[in-house]
């Protein structure tokens, strides 16, 4: 346990010392924070041993709450008005996108794999959505941003972390895992239907009724000021709670909790950037701030956000650190090493041709949306999920197998490529303003 301790003490301290290093270099910390877990597991200095067939609700826990806390940052990033054109992109990734990836993995399952039909579309269900948590470097950097690349890519792994699921409901019910109903009426109707429809009706009325009542209080009487990191979190669990409780999906409410949060704010901000509006706060203390009738609102989604950032990188921490240290021989597949390109040069950028069409998106865009189809800790949890609904021994170590590498894959490849491919891409944007219209 002390070396436990003092192993991860010093891992903490390098990156903060490191941190503006890391920037210019062709990595991701998630490529580190893998390495170390690597190192510390049964592959190595035996320090962390956990096993994800025995302790899967903890995995399933920690995965859990890092995409909540994710999915809420990237809601209080996306500051466009729902009526925006430039939503039609990451809707179309989402949702088009997600359903023909989805398709074609459960294609590779059955003809190639040997699976069953329902194996072989839960398996497209978890690999399919693009990950929030260990996509930052892509994301959009600023609410209110517009270049459509990254707003592409941020709404994209908001959305389809949640729109997976009726997916994995439905193939865990074609494995007699799930209740599906006659002619899968139960899972059209309750599964689809209603727990998408629910999930983000009820996210955003929680998230704009509670941000409404803290700005009221905080204007009115100058109460509830302060404590954002309260906020932050009870909102979170709030909504998530709340959309479980009505047969819904969390994950969907507690994207759109943090949407309608800075819907608030800009309805009360127009189109000043929340930065400005704070960075004016700054001859003011924060309580007097927080109370300001025009400030007050971007003072608070600006200060949830900052916590709900610093967050999402400890749970990135967690997870992936996690997960390098479960990466082992035991679970070396032979197929992972033809799926995995796969997935990345031929499934996603189809995916993405597909999905866009002959929408008016440039050609680079096209190219870097295709590329950066990262698969992270989304993909994790949907494994856990499954297996803790009884997912067969066998199918389970198969999953495991394929999962396991395809993320870690994707954090060293895409980890590699996202510095020296971003950064062209904004320098060819300095040169000639890219297109900012929507899809």
């Amino acid at each position: 346990m002390t070396l436990w301790f003092l192993s991860i003490g010093a891992l903490l301290i390098l990156m903060a010392l490191a941190g503006s290093v890391m920037k210019r270099l062709p990595l991701s910390t998630a490529m580190i924070y893998l390495s170390i877990g690597f190192i510390l597991g049964p592959a190595g200095a035996r320090l962390i041993a956990l096993d994800p067939l025995q302790q899967t609700s903890l995995l399933r826990l920690i995965t859990e709450v890092a995409v909540l806390v994710s999915l809420f940052t990237v809601g209080l990033k996306l500051r466009l008005s729902l009526a925006d054109r430039a939503w039609r992109l990451p809707v179309r990734l989402a949702v088009i996108g997600m359903l023909i990836t989805i398709a074609l993995i459960a294609a590779v399952g059955i003809f190639v794999l040997d699976l069953s039909p329902g194996a072989a579309l839960l398996l497209g269900a978890i690999l399919a959505p693009t990950d929030p948590v260990l996509a930052s470097d892509v994301q959009i950097r600023n609410p209110g941003e517009r270049d459509q690349l990254r707003f592409g890519l941020t709404g994209e792994g908001g959305l389809n972390d949640g729109m997976a699921f009726p997916f994995v409901m439905l193939g865990l019910g074609l494995l007699n895992l799930h209740e599906l109903g006659p002619y899968g009426l139960r899972w059209a109707a309750i599964d689809l239907v209603w727990a998408v429809g629910a999930g983000l009706a009820s996210g955003w009325f929680w998230g704009f009724s509670i941000g409404n009542l803290v700005v009221y209080l905080r204007r009115s009487y100058r109460e509830a000021l302060g404590l954002e990191e309260f906020l932050a979190l009870g909102l979170i669990a709030f909504s998530y709670g709340f959309a479980l409780l009505i047969h819904s999906y969390g994950f969907l409410a507690v994207f759109a909790a943090g949407l309608a949060l800075r819907r608030m704010e800009h309805g009360v901000s127009g189109e000043i950037s929340p930065q400005v509006v704070v960075e004016a706060t700054n001859p003011e203390s924060g309580d007097e701030a927080a109370a300001h009738p025009e400030k007050g609102p971007a003072y608070m989604t600006q200060a949830l956000l900052g916590f709900s950032e610093q967050l999402e990188r400890i749970v990135e921490v967690a997870v992936v650190l996690l997960l390098g240290s479960m990466l082992s021989t035991r679970y070396v597949s032979i197929n992972a090493l033809w799926l995995t390109p796969l997935l990345f040069l031929v499934i996603r950028p189809a995916s993405v041709v597909f999905s866009l069409g002959r929408s008016a998106i440039p050609r680079v865009h096209r190219k870097l949306m295709g590329w950066f189809g990262i698969r992270g800790i989304g993909s994790i949890y949907y494994l856990m999920y499954a297996i803790e609904q009884g997912l067969p021994l066998g199918l389970a170590e198969i999953f495991v197998a394929l999962v396991f590498n395809v993320v870690a894959a994707s954090i060293v490849v895409h980890g590699i490529s996202a510095t020296p491919l971003m950064e062209r891409y904004s320098q060819r944007r300095r040169h000639k303003r890219s297109p900012q219209d929507g899809a």
